[in-house]
């Protein structure tokens, strides 16, 4: 019998007094029999509208099918089948404005919770999965992929399955991309993403670290190594600032910077070699889900934190869930906000942050009511650390090291429907394409990529 209720079964999860106060993760997943009662809720509709709105056209109808009746080891077969990182996306992706929004359920009522029926099967076949998978038959070819983030462990992940010989070549000591830096630890435990990297490991991907494709070693170098194609997926790392008074400041950082310390580097704790100084007011510029992890570390380390926004709250970017998790910490939300100068005490350090109230006019090119400055509402907001939140481009080290490679003009590499470059026979894909976008639009691109890649070598 279907399951008819409007609602879904609700996540269980640590309680806001709590989790302010440690790194453990939020969210503590379904039981199996929440699982199964969830994906009773499930029409499996005969058109799977849902899996229109997958960037990795997951079959949502069939796992759901299958966790129903309890098999969840089929359950992970099928997701497996079109995604390289479940337990990720289980817990990262955008499902609300995504599969879940196409699902006929939230037509009356709340659609099925997909993204948590993958993060269960995904866990559970951690925990209960005892054989590793097998190695396919080695092609005979050899593909590079640069960066070890969700593009590129995605393309990595689906060229090994067709035997290909892969090799990652990671920039920072471990790979994972912004999956370790820049995502916490409890919206997503490192451990995680170490066994879904290590399933890649299993089927024969090289995993290099500390190799900065442009420094140590040139796309070009690649090909007289052997590799007979690439893939850039080398993500969006340099941030942005907004050019005022003070940003240079000792207690001023980018979200990038901050994040990666607390998230990779461990700067919580108080005998890192790299800590974040102590910190007792923040204010985290921004509004979109890299702003909420930043300011939600920021509580976790002890501070009253702030969230500076030129817009309101029905403007702001970021999830509803993270929205709604940062409020229940406690983290201010300061909307119709905007930053004009940065001030610093005697020592270099920042004092507090000069900001004026903002109204919204009429909509912008981009749709969006444009922000206008309240003549005369100067204020001061006393904090002793900023986080600027507003976005990254490409880094455009790959680009000045490789003579054809063709750019747009916010450092994005181009490429046509394939994926393919202006360089021939390398492909790129994710957030050094598109500037900084979700998780799984990085997979997506990282899927066209490895396709692209098996058409292209398949015909030697």
């Amino acid at each position: 019998m279907p399951n008819m209720s409007l609602k879904k079964n609700p996540m269980p999860a640590q309680e806001p007094a709590v989790r302010a106060h440690n790194f453990d993760e939020v969210a503590l997943g379904y039981t199996p029999e929440q699982a199964m009662d969830e994906a009773a809720r499930c029409l499996n509709c005969k058109n799977k509208p849902c899996v229109a709105g997958c960037p990795v056209a997951i079959d949502i109808p069939a796992f759901i099918g299958k966790v129903k009746e309890g098999d969840f080891a089929a359950a992970y077969e099928i997701l497996s089948r079109s995604t390289s990182l479940p337990a990720v996306c289980g817990r990262v992706c955008p499902q609300e404005t995504q599969c879940e929004s196409k699902c006929v359920r939230g037509i009356k009522g709340e659609p099925v919770a997909i993204g948590r029926l993958e993060r269960f099967v995904a866990d559970w076949h951690m925990h209960n999965a005892q054989e590793k998978p097998a190695r396919p038959t080695p092609n005979g070819h050899k593909a590079a992929v640069i960066g070890a983030g969700p593009a590129g462990l995605t393309c990595a992940g689906d060229l090994a399955r067709k035997g290909y010989d892969v090799t990652i070549f990671e920039a920072l000591h471990t790979a994972g991309g912004a999956l370790v830096y820049g995502i916490p630890e409890f919206r997503l435990p490192k451990a995680i993403v170490e066994k879904e990297i290590d399933t890649l490991r299993d089927l024969g991907v090289k995993v290099e670290t500390n190799m900065v494709i442009g420094k140590v070693l040139s796309v070009d170098e690649l090909f007289d190594m052997g590799f007979e194609s690439v893939f850039i997926g080398s993500g969006a790392g340099l941030p942005r600032f907004m050019n005022i008074p003070g940003e240079n400041l000792k207690g001023v950082y980018s979200a990038n910077e901050f994040l990666t310390r607390v998230n990779l580097m461990k700067a919580f704790r108080k005998d890192n070699p790299t800590p974040v100084k102590d910190v007792r007011r923040v204010a985290v510029v921004g509004g979109g889900n890299v702003a909420m992890d930043a300011a939600r570390c920021s509580k976790r380390l002890g501070a009253d934190v702030y969230i500076v926004y030129r817009r309101g709250m029905e403007e702001l970017p970021a999830r509803h869930e993270e929205v709604e998790h940062a409020e229940e910490e406690g983290i201010i939300f300061k909307t119709l906000t905007n930053p004009v100068k940065i001030n610093g005490n005697e020592n270099g350090y920042v004092a507090s942050m000069t900001c004026v109230e903002m109204e919204l006019g009429e909509p912008d090119a981009s749709g969006r009511r444009r922000p206008i400055e309240k003549v005369g509402s100067d204020f001061d907001l006393p904090v002793d650390c900023v986080i600027m939140s507003l976005g990254t481009t490409p880094n455009p080290l790959i680009k000045n090291t490789t003579p054809g490679l063709e750019v747009n003009r916010k450092g994005g590499i181009v490429v046509n429907e394939e994926g393919l470059t202006s360089h021939a026979s390398v492909y790129a894909g994710g957030d050094a394409v598109t500037g900084a976008a979700t998780v799984i639009l990085a997979m997506g691109a990282g899927k066209l990529g490895a396709k692209s890649i098996d058409e292209q070598l398949s015909k030697k």
